[in-house]
């Protein structure tokens, strides 16, 4: 009698072990605050897409929705020269349509001759992409190229329909950064060591001395349209916060001091926002605009990329944590794109 208690209860309590093991690893997967029911309902869903299995790269994860993202980017700063320009679709990361290569010699910046090749072939997906559009509504025949566009619209297990509507407002072109890339690396290890050590005595992960490469590739006196300075891009607004100085001067050109604002800057957005991939997209997009991000549509990155509409929340923003991937993938093992 006293065997066949036991017998059972070692069975309940093994049962029992099973299901807990089970819970977690769900819940490593999903957001700790959800019900357990939306937590399996949300894994059934993402396996029926094709989910793939979060990767931690430090503190910084990278979602396998963002993968496309994040490959494109590696070939922009890697693989595609300056003279080289994709033409591509500008929210499915993976559809590109062409790369073409500028005639002539081709600097820094585009001749008036080079910028209207780039606009022509832009012109010209629009309108392929027009008709074909009209086809699928119309439900016509597609002849062998129109089949191989809907292949690339497609993969993954896009829903045709869904895919293809808006496809010719959706071309966008992007010219290979590799020489720009390059020199930002030449430059970078003159201030690695010294970025690490500022973010690290931060607190912060010593992997952020990489930003750069998406804000400036490095440049001292790089300046963006909307007045950000330097190498980190501060604007003024933002330097009397994050690295005000007494004697009224200007640090946004000392990378070193511009370092430690961005320390201070992210160090806030990460305590405001609970995530890197939204304190990293916030140095494009501002911490109160990834705040309404999460506000509205939660904390899932992924969603806030794929569904957010918010105002200037556009191409740059969606895919400004991705670029980060993708330069910190490569600066940390430079040899391997740069053999």
């Amino acid at each position: 009698m006293n065997r066949t208690w036991l017998r059972t209860w070692f069975f309940i309590v093994f049962v029992l072990g099973l299901n807990a093991c089970s819970n977690n690893s769900v819940k490593d997967l999903r957001d700790k605050n959800a019900s357990d029911a939306s937590l399996l309902q949300s894994q059934d869903s993402a396996s029926q897409n094709n989910y793939k299995v979060p990767t931690q790269y430090g503190t910084f994860i990278k979602p396998g929705e963002l993968e496309p993202a994040v490959d494109f980017w590696r070939k922009t700063y890697s693989l595609w020269h300056r003279s080289e320009v994709a033409v591509h679709d500008d929210r499915y990361m993976d559809v590109i349509y062409e790369v073409f290569v500028l005639p002539g010699d081709v600097a820094e910046s585009l001749t008036s001759e080079q910028k209207n090749i780039v606009s022509q072939r832009r012109e010209f997906w629009k309108n392929q992409l027009s008709v074909l559009e009209a086809k699928v509504r119309n439900n016509e025949s597609l002849n062998a190229n129109e089949r191989q566009i809907i292949a690339k619209l497609t993969h993954n297990g896009r829903q045709i329909n869904h895919v293809v509507a808006g496809a010719s407002e959706r071309i966008r072109s992007q010219r290979g950064t590799l020489e720009r890339f390059k020199k930002g690396l030449d430059i970078s290890q003159g201030y690695d060591r010294q970025f690490r050590k500022i973010f690290k005595e931060a607190g912060l992960p010593e992997d952020l001395a990489f930003l750069p490469h998406v804000e400036s590739s490095f440049q001292f006196y790089a300046k963006s349209s909307a007045g950000a300075v330097g190498m980190w891009q501060f604007t003024k607004s933002g330097a009397q916060t994050f690295m005000p100085d007494n004697n009224k001067v200007d640090l946004r050109l000392d990378p070193v001091a511009s370092a430690v604002g961005a320390a201070n800057y992210l160090k806030h957005a990460y305590k405001k926002l609970g995530d890197w991939p939204a304190a990293i997209t916030s140095y494009n997009h501002g911490i109160g605009g990834m705040k309404r991000a999460q506000n509205q549509v939660g904390r899932d990155f992924v969603q806030i990329v794929d569904t957010y509409n918010g105002p200037a929340f556009g191409f740059a923003s969606r895919n400004y944590y991705a670029q980060f991937l993708a330069a910190r993938e490569i600066a940390s093992n430079p040899r391997q794109y740069f053999p």
